[in-house]
């Protein structure tokens, strides 16, 4: 046998082995990662009529996998359709699309959920418990599966892992499908995270895709308990009567594993009551409540906690994961609300902002405008009564405040001329906080100030700024004559203070001037009692004397009658002569008088004498008279010496003037201040 004859039988041979072992026998070896699906050509027990997976043996495709191992399967009979196990990355959600199965029910968009299944591994367990086919509610999370590919499309979101069957609008129809959900970031879970006061800090609002429909007059589907765990399991959701359509239970922090074709999420930020507010809820969920309002109110119902309507107790400062698709929160300003009736100027809260001045016109048919500020509170628990009654609070401002408060200064302006207006804006002040205040507490509202201003007139209209300018004209004079008065007042003050400083200037002098004149006085007293003594003893000596002469007459009348007689008559000749004894004491004592005078250190008499009358010829010959006259007018009323009214006035001629001694006056110093 040739060479070439034997290469021919080895390779005969080692295909007829082939074509024994991989093709009549079948061997197939699958990997430890790897799952096989099994394709029948043929069967004893027919063909499949209806469905894709043979249960029974038929042709077509075996629920039962190939797993890792080395496996028999003839190439007449069977196709093998081999691929890696379905891997889910971690944080990852996979979608199932089942291709045979029950068909789902008019009510249903996905098909329910079968443990049997095992997470869709066990195909003969999905279809045996009732398992539908179309898409799945149930999901894949992060794993590794053995999964049918010919029962079940597992998509992902980088790629459809399916077998196809050659059939291009199936391919479309699962792409479509991948379009939707990458859209609706189906392929992560739903995290809720907040950040504290920042927008970022979000609640979920739910819509339901697959259940019974809403009740009839239903917006919003009610609870049903937490047994579905938060929307994570569908079954178990529709088995406790949740419906489809928004969801009155959100989601608040966490991290939620929700299939995306089952229910959708739309982030919303949570409501914020902040302090100085509170929220009144206006629910448009719930069953009807009962009026808490009692019969006398007759604007409107306020309900409780679960009813339908306006609740009775509001939200107070804080934050709510409040689902604002079941009702809305109103803010409500619990802080003083300053409402300006002027264009231009808007409050805090822009309640103001469509407010303009009240147009008036006065008694004395003027027209101004009159800028206006009301200052209002909102008792946190009249808040829902004043919502239900008015719907918010711009339209409480605009449609009920804005004509009450401009009628009421339109009737006040209407007894008042412009001057009043502006003078007694005070008392118009009090008397509208007084009368506005039972007003506005009809309406739920606490008044607590209304701040009048000055009227302004329309643009181009100069009366009323003329008056207003008569008026500061005249307050400008009154402010004058005062400042005249203050200034007036300023300077007397300021000439007694120079007086005052003066004469502080000089308190010394006039201190030691002061106690000189009492020692003086006091020597001058002493002067005067020695010579009140001298005198008394002059007038004894001279009765002494008298009488001596009377007796020695007697007892020598005979001889000597005639020198007694002129004795007498000479003695009586002096008495008149002189003035009799009074005036002979008053002549020893001014001269004594006049000596201390003339040696004392201390002006008596001011350097500078002012003429009492007469001309200035005669005032240097008259002063020493005077001078003399009141001297001894002084010593007769200290001596105690009354002088008769037919003796009231001295004259040179009722005294010798060869007996008046002659004396000098000193000369005083005066200051020059006084004159």
């Amino acid at each position: 046998m040739s060479t070439y004859v034997l290469v021919l039988l080895v390779v005969g041979g080692v295909f007829l082995l082939y074509l024994l072992i991989f093709q009549i026998l079948g061997l197939r070896i699958i990997k430890s990662n790897e799952v096989a699906v099994v394709e029948k050509w043929w069967s004893i027990h027919g063909s499949l009529k209806d469905s894709i997976i043979a249960l029974h043996g038929e042709a077509g495709y075996s629920p039962d996998l190939l797993r890792g191992g080395i496996h028999f399967r003839s190439t007449l009979m069977y196709r093998i359709h081999r691929y890696p196990l379905i891997t889910i990355p971690q944080g990852q959600i996979a979608y199932i699309f089942s291709k045979d199965g029950v068909p789902l029910t008019p009510n249903q968009t996905l098909g329910k959920i079968v443990p049997e299944a095992n997470n869709f591994q066990d195909v003969r367990g999905f279809l045996q418990h009732g398992g539908q086919r179309g898409p799945q509610r149930g999901i894949l999370r992060e794993g590794t599966y053995a999964i049918n590919l010919a029962q079940f499309v597992v998509i992902t979101q980088k790629e459809i892992k399916a077998i196809y069957t050659g059939n291009k609008q199936e391919r479309l129809e699962l792409e479509s499908m991948q379009g939707t959900l990458t859209l609706r970031d189906a392929f992560v879970p739903v995290v809720i995270m907040g950040k504290g006061n920042d927008i970022s800090d979000l609640m979920g609002i739910v819509t339901v895709h697959d259940s019974s429909p809403l009740q009839q007059g239903e917006i919003i589907a009610p609870e049903v308990g937490e047994g579905h765990a938060s929307y994570q399991d569908p079954e178990q959701f529709i088995t406790l009567g949740g419906r489809r359509g928004k969801q009155i239970e959100v989601l608040t922090d966490g991290t939620y594993y929700i299939n995306r074709l089952f229910a959708t999420v739309e982030f919303r930020p949570k409501t914020v009551v902040p302090i100085g507010y509170v929220g009144v809820v206006v629910s448009f969920f719930g069953i009807q409540g009962v009026d808490t309002t009692g019969s006398d109110y007759r604007h409107g119902e306020l309900v409780e906690n679960g009813c339908k309507g306006v609740l009775q107790k509001p939200l107070m400062p804080g934050k709510y994961a409040f689902n604002t698709d079941a009702g809305k929160v109103i803010l409500v300003p619990t802080t003083n609300i300053i409402l300006k009736w002027n264009r231009g100027e808007v409050g805090e809260h822009k309640y103001d902002q469509n407010l303009s001045e009240v147009d008036i016109i006065t008694k004395d048919a003027f027209e101004p405008s009159l800028p206006l500020s009301v200052v209002m509170h909102i008792d946190y628990k009249q808040a829902p009564w004043v919502i239900q009654r008015f719907g918010d609070i711009s339209m409480l401002v605009n449609q009920s405040l804005d004509p009450l408060v401009s009628a009421y200064f339109k009737d006040v302006a209407q007894t008042k001329t412009l001057i009043e207006l502006i003078q007694e804006r005070s008392s118009i002040r009090e008397r509208a906080v007084i009368e506005m205040k039972n007003k506005f507490e009809k309406y739920n509202l606490q008044l607590e100030e209304v701040l009048i201003g000055t009227p302004k007139s329309s643009k181009g209209d100069i009366q009323i700024e003329n008056i207003l300018t008569q008026l500061r004209e005249r307050q400008i004079a009154e402010e004058k004559k005062i400042t005249y008065q203050k200034q007036q007042s300023a300077a007397e003050s300021e000439k007694s203070l120079r007086e005052a400083q003066a004469v502080a200037e000089q308190q010394s002098f006039l201190t030691k001037s002061k106690i000189q004149i009492e020692i003086e006085g006091n020597s001058g007293a002493a002067l005067a009692s020695k010579a009140e003594q001298e005198a008394n003893q002059i007038i004894a000596l001279a009765k002494a004397n008298a009488s001596k002469v009377r007796l020695e007459g007697e007892a020598d009348a005979s001889k000597e009658t005639n020198v007694g007689i002129a004795k007498a008559q000479a003695i009586d000749a002096q008495v008149k002569a002189y003035g009799g004894a009074q005036y002979r004491i008053i002549q020893e004592i001014t001269e004594k008088l006049a000596d201390a005078i003339k040696n004392t250190s201390v002006d008596i008499v001011p350097k500078t004498m002012v003429s009492l009358g007469g001309n200035s010829e005669n005032n240097n010959s008259t002063s020493p008279m005077i001078l003399d006259t009141l001297l001894r007018l002084i010593t007769l009323d200290k001596l105690g010496i009354s002088i008769p009214e037919g003796n009231a006035t001295i004259s040179e001629s009722s005294v010798p003037e060869s007996n008046i001694p002659e004396t000098s006056v000193p000369e005083i110093n005066v200051p020059n201040t006084y004159h």
